[in-house]
């Protein structure tokens, strides 16, 4: 399995459809309050905003293995990329730190078995990690939040599956920011768009490991404050400079074009902004071509 890093050119990805996720009115009026949505989804909207997104996904040629509805997942497993984490050599599933999320990773596993994707193993209680505070810097180099979500123990546990696939491990402290019943992974505050560049929201970024990006050679495109909430630093890219992110963040969108990327958006109220996931959280890369 390719890993690619965080920006290498997207071939195969893991999606969830939001209707699918959301299942319908019925079940978004169930969950949504109890899994800190801002609000709830409208059901038509999502649906709608889903395919914008996904037509932005395949724009490139990426093939879409789509996640199959599941009455035992929520409205959050339109995220797919919390539940697993994609590794060189193969998939890691995830012990989820949000306990409303703890049926994805099993599901996702039916699924990667019946795709005949490799499952090297899983990180189990009392570690937990999720996808979101994976990063990777390149494809032997791994970064790590150590936040509410992901834990000590799980990513003792991960390093352990990694084995000799990668060079090093960096654990990044989070902060504490607005509590551990918000959604705060450590790509809410760094999304890789190159090798040398990458989106990030330097006020929340521990010093070190800004200082780190930087020693590595990496140009940091700073996200204004006010995009913070909108998701301005939680950029996709689905090749070197080729970023998706959510419509309605002008300022880091004109500082990613003036450093050379290319940038296509969509609107996210409904499948991202009320339920806290940009449209990294919305993917689970599984192959990129390396470069």
């Amino acid at each position: 399995m390719t890993v690619g890093g965080e920006s290498g050119v997207l071939t195969r990805v893991v999606l969830k459809h939001a209707g699918n996720a959301f299942r319908g009115d019925a079940a978004i009026a169930a969950e949504w309050r109890d899994l800190n949505f801002t609000s709830p989804p409208e059901y038509s909207h999502a649906v709608l905003e889903y395919d914008e997104f996904l037509f932005l996904i395949q724009s490139r040629g990426a093939e879409v293995l789509f996640l199959p509805p599941d009455d035992e997942t929520s409205l959050d497993s339109i995220y797919v990329r919390d539940a697993a984490i994609a590794t060189p050599r193969g998939i890691v599933l995830c012990h989820m730190g949000k306990p409303q999320r703890v049926t994805e990773p099993d599901a996702q596993e039916r699924a990667y078995l019946a795709w005949g994707i490799p499952v090297v193993g899983r990180v189990n209680p009392p570690g937990s990690i999720e996808g979101g505070d994976v990063v990777w810097l390149d494809e032997r180099t791994v970064a790590v939040g150590r936040g509410y979500r992901t834990n000590d123990d799980g990513i003792r546990q991960f390093r352990t599956l990694l084995g000799d696939s990668i060079d090093g491990l960096i654990t990044v402290p989070l902060p504490h920011w607005r509590g551990a019943g918000d959604v705060f992974h450590l790509m809410s505050i760094i999304s890789p768009v190159d090798r040398d560049l990458a989106v990030v929201y330097s006020p929340l970024m521990p010093v070190p490991f800004r200082e780190l990006l930087i020693g590595r050679g990496m140009a940091l495109v700073e996200v204004p404050d006010q995009e913070f909430d909108s998701m301005g630093a939680n950029v996709l890219a689905i090749g070197p400079r080729d970023c998706v992110m959510v419509d309605g963040n002008p300022g880091t969108r004109a500082r990613l074009e003036q450093a050379g990327a290319t940038v296509q958006t969509y609107v996210g109220r409904e499948i991202s902004l009320k339920g806290g996931g940009g449209p990294t959280c919305l993917t689970r890369p599984i192959e990129r071509q390396a470069f």
